[in-house]
């Protein structure tokens, strides 16, 4: 059951390594759009997400879910490298063995870098729109930023699984849709779910700890965006890897 599907990731693992050893700055590039990418949609929930938390609405988190999976989908639609979701892809092609676990890795850490390089940029810029200084938006976002360095490492964790499992659904189920629609639909529910939830994203907290640094009046340092991110990247690897990838290797799996 779900072969074909299961060889079609494999087969997307392999495009993601030879594109790397071929095109190292065009594989860079594209990590570096999907970080950007989801640091619009970072910043969008903030804007809109401030907004409405000030006027004390109760479907603010709900609200949130549907406004980032602009993020997601421009990932998907436009095509970009996501460090979360090719903790699915390129896992199922090595646990499989068709990739090989040393390759895997190389992707993993070049997409990570990417991606964070596109999160910090587009933070950048969206420190120069001003939009900080509104009141709604910035205690928003500073909020959003103390509370990821403030959370206790299991729950970070435990957040950071689940987030991820979510993610590399997301992406699983978009490659088992026929219509473009699908893959949209798949990537909203899959994005609303662990958004509104509250779970960890390592990419999107790249954004919002960018913006925290570089604002004087959010209260974060290094230190603690260090300490959130390992807890939360290690997090979203084992969602990706050992709740999605190795279940559908078993399920596909000939006797």
């Amino acid at each position: 059951m779900f072969r074909e599907e299961y060889q079609a990731v494999c087969g997307a693992a392999k495009k993601k390594v030879e594109f790397l050893e071929k095109n190292p700055l065009g594989y860079v590039t594209a990590a570096f759009l999907a970080g950007m990418f989801v640091g619009l949609g970072c910043v969008l929930m903030g804007v809109v997400g401030g907004y409405f938390n000030a006027a004390g609405s109760p479907a603010t988190k709900l609200l949130n879910g549907l406004i980032f999976a602009v993020g997601l989908n421009f990932v998907f639609m436009a095509g970009a490298e996501l460090f979360t979701g090719n903790n699915f892809t390129m896992s199922a092609a090595s646990i499989k063995g068709e990739v090989s676990w040393g390759k895997t890795i190389k992707v993993w850490i070049v997409c990570y870098l990417g991606n964070l390089l596109g999160s910090v940029v587009t933070a950048g810029i969206f420190m120069m729109t001003g939009l900080m200084n509104g009141q709604e938006v910035g205690t928003f976002l500073r909020n959003a930023a103390v509370a990821k360095v403030s959370a206790a490492p299991m729950e970070l964790f435990a957040k950071a699984i689940l987030c991820n499992i979510c993610v590399c659904l997301a992406v699983w189920c978009s490659i088992k849709m026929k219509t473009e629609t699908g893959k949209i639909m798949m990537a909203i529910l899959g994005v609303m779910t662990f958004v509104t939830s509250g779970y960890e994203h390592s990419v999107a907290n790249m954004t919002f700890f960018t913006i925290g640094l570089l604002d004087p009046g959010t209260a974060i340092t290094i230190g603690g965006v260090l300490y959130n991110l390992l807890i939360v990247t290690a997090g979203n690897m084992l969602g990706g890897i050992l709740f999605v990838a190795l279940p559908y290797y078993l399920i596909q799996k000939k006797d």
